[in-house]
């Protein structure tokens, strides 16, 4: 059998990741084990689940070493419009994500993107996505400031192969351990209507918004178009169309800028 100089790399990678599994440090292990083979400029291990906000497992300092004020704001209720938040909701997957596969075609113009997404990320996002149960998927994702190449998402489907199992074994150990608080898995699936974004839209007197606003609502905001929301709700276009026209009214919107401006200012305040 013949070995190249990068098998044995994999091969010592995987042996020092196994060995410090249980370690304090493993995250930050794999970070740089993955890194030590593809470059990316932020990250963060969380776990999605539709019974409420992401449960932070490691992440990427700040600049100043404490944590990003835009990631807070994210997990005060941002998540609900991300991408890859929907995905594993609707859709729960192990593997690796790609930012490609899960955002919605408006992705680019919602203003999720451009006052979050942007800053934050800038260019690319992809996810090492674990599924532990029917409704939570442990996830380690990796932004960057450029595209990754077609060539990096091939060496990460390979990776993918080692990186996620041993992420499956981490978290057993992790809730043995109890080395951070695991959120228990949801004991019922989740109704349609979120209750994190009724929250938000909710905090405004008078809004009155129904569940299926509060849904389509969400949707719109994450870049789903009135087809794509059909599609997914199972119902017309026209019908998303109306939904739309009821939620400007009762809100006395005209523009998604609003919507999300509303939605934003609805988050619960970040604690001091």
């Amino acid at each position: 059998m013949d070995l190249h100089l990068h098998d044995l790399a994999y091969q010592r990678k995987i042996g020092h990741l196994i060995e410090v599994l249980d370690q304090p440090d493993f995250w930050g292990q794999l970070v740089r084990g993955v890194r030590s083979f593809i470059d990316f400029d932020n990250w963060v291990v969380l776990c999605f689940s539709p019974a409420g906000p992401p449960q932070v497992f490691s992440e990427n300092p700040g600049a100043d070493g404490g944590t990003d004020m835009l990631f807070l704001d994210y997990l005060n209720g941002l998540y609900l419009l991300d991408p890859f938040f929907v995905a594993s909701r609707d859709h729960p997957r192990s593997g690796l994500v790609l930012l490609d596969e899960v955002a919605p075609e408006n992705f680019a113009a919602t203003d999720y993107y451009r006052l979050y997404f942007h800053l934050n990320i800038v260019a690319d996002e992809i996810q090492f996505n674990c599924r532990l149960d029917a409704t939570r998927t442990l996830c380690f994702s990796m932004g960057r400031g450029s595209r990754y190449r077609p060539e990096e998402v091939a060496a990460l489907s390979v990776m993918a192969g080692w990186v996620v199992p041993l992420m499956s074994q981490r978290h057993k150990l992790e809730c043995l351990r109890d080395v951070v608080p695991v959120a228990p898995a949801a004991p019922e699936a989740p109704t349609p209507r979120d209750t994190a974004a009724d929250q938000a839209f909710g905090r405004l007197q008078g809004s009155r918004l129904t569940p299926r606003e509060v849904e389509i609502g969400q949707l719109m905001l994450g870049g789903f178009s009135a087809k794509d929301i059909a599609q997914k709700l199972g119902i017309s276009v026209e019908t998303v169309r109306a939904h739309k026209k009821h939620i400007y009214a009762k809100l006395e919107i005209n523009s998604q800028s609003e919507l999300f401006a509303i939605f934003y200012q609805g988050q619960p305040a970040a604690p001091d």
